[in-house]
């Protein structure tokens, strides 16, 4: 017997001894006094079922039965083996079409002692930073090195962005490099694509986003700052504003949607049995789609702060990698173990001694520019040149002393080579 029946036995006792009146009791029992006098009705003073519910040992009709019981739990360690409570529950009726909540899916999963996946830790008090009121205000960039396949493929890292205001998965693509600059240039050109240029950037102190060395030039000694990296510098001509976060938990939004990510992606990855990265990468476009659906909600304000690409702005070049290489004597530069003949102007004029600009673009072509003029244009895949800093020779090349490549007018290497 419970406290509570406890209480509503002495009470009516009393009020039918006559030693309380039916409003005192009702005031007791927090009950109506109609319901007081049934009470006193049942009253049994030998026993005491007259103060039990009717329903108590009775199944309920909602009640999931033993067969439905054995198919979630074999589905549990089967089919859905790793799925958290609340994913799986969604997964059976989806897929399953049995209608359960993630309630009763717990209380099955933990009476045949199988735990959740998900770890809990005992949370820290932290101030909460409010969400920006537009869409495109701020925009969260992020990078996740995971064994996203579980072992059936390659090590993948996921780079992507989220909206601070809607908690939506803006643009998000697996890479099998780790974190680099080349996968937030690709990250970057699918979300302003897709949806326009943000006002800001809520990002790390990562060397992808800012120069983190104390190396100053004297040229940038004279200007007063260091010279950007690529990204930023692409941040800057798109007129993207820059805010480094100094704490994981400051940009603690898209870090749990990144958690989201190896539980439920994983889970998706594993039920699809993606082995690949097209294969990996067509499970995340539906993923991102349904996480959009189910996780992201509507702006404070509804106003829109992504603006359009300025007309005729080239943006695969300024998504690019860019270096600055003086002209030679003989109108050759260089990057790397590479060497590129450049063309002649108009009227055979000539340009050596002048600073040219090599735009490495995503699609794998180095252009290179004098101002706003196309000189010359190379196929040259990114892997080969992703810093601007010489490949290293291995000890076989050193010991060859072999000639780097020449490129001619025409962007394809030419039958000799310089020393």
């Amino acid at each position: 017997m419970s406290q509570k029946e406890f209480q509503r036995v002495k009470v009516i006792e009393n009020a039918v001894g006559g030693r309380l009146s039916v409003r005192e009791a009702s005031r007791l029992l927090q009950l109506s006094e109609r319901q007081v006098q049934r009470l006193k009705r049942r009253y049994q003073p030998d026993s005491l079922d007259w103060v039990q519910h009717g329903n108590r040992g009775q199944r309920r009709p909602w009640a999931v039965s033993l067969p439905q019981k054995q198919l979630i739990l074999r589905l549990a360690r089967g089919k859905y083996q790793g799925f958290n409570d609340s994913h799986l529950a969604e997964k059976l009726r989806a897929e399953e079409n049995l209608t359960l909540s993630r309630e009763t899916v717990r209380r099955i999963l933990r009476a045949a002692k199988l735990a959740s996946p998900q770890k809990r830790r005992a949370r820290r008090y932290r101030c909460r930073r409010i969400p920006r009121p537009r869409f495109g205000m701020m925009v969260l960039p992020d990078a996740s090195r995971h064994d996203w396949l579980e072992g059936r493929g390659p090590q993948l890292t996921l780079v992507g962005f989220q909206d601070d205001a809607t908690r939506q998965i803006l643009a998000a693509q697996f890479q099998l490099e780790p974190e680099n600059t080349v996968g937030y240039l690709r990250a970057l050109h699918a979300m302003i694509t897709a949806q326009g240029i943000p006002l800001s950037l809520y990002r790390d102190r990562h060397n992808i986003f800012q120069r983190n060395d104390a190396h100053w030039t004297l040229a940038e000694q004279l200007s007063g700052k260091q010279t950007p990296t690529h990204f930023g510098r692409a941040l800057e001509e798109l007129g993207i504003e820059q805010i480094p976060a100094y704490s994981p938990q400051a940009k603690g939004r898209i870090e749990r949607a990144w958690r989201t990510c190896q539980d439920r992606l994983v889970s998706e990855l594993r039920l699809a049995q993606a082995t690949t990265l097209l294969q990996a990468n067509a499970v995340l476009q539906r993923f991102c789609a349904d996480y959009n659906l189910r996780f992201a909600h509507p702006a404070a304000d509804h106003a829109c702060d992504f603006r359009p690409l300025p007309p005729r702005f080239d943006l695969a070049r300024c998504l690019s990698l860019h270096y600055q290489r003086v002209v030679g004597a003989d109108h050759v530069v260089r990057l790397g173990e590479h060497l590129f003949a450049l063309p002649s102007l108009p009227g055979h004029r000539g340009y050596a001694r002048e600073t040219v600009e090599l735009s490495h673009q995503l699609d794998g072509m180095l252009r290179i520019y004098r101002g706003d003029h196309l000189l010359l244009t190379v196929a040259l895949p990114l892997k080969e040149q992703l810093d601007g800093r010489p490949a290293a020779l291995t000890p076989a090349a050193k010991k060859k002393r072999l000639t780097p490549r020449i490129y001619n007018f025409s962007g394809h290497p030419a039958l000799t080579a310089v020393p």
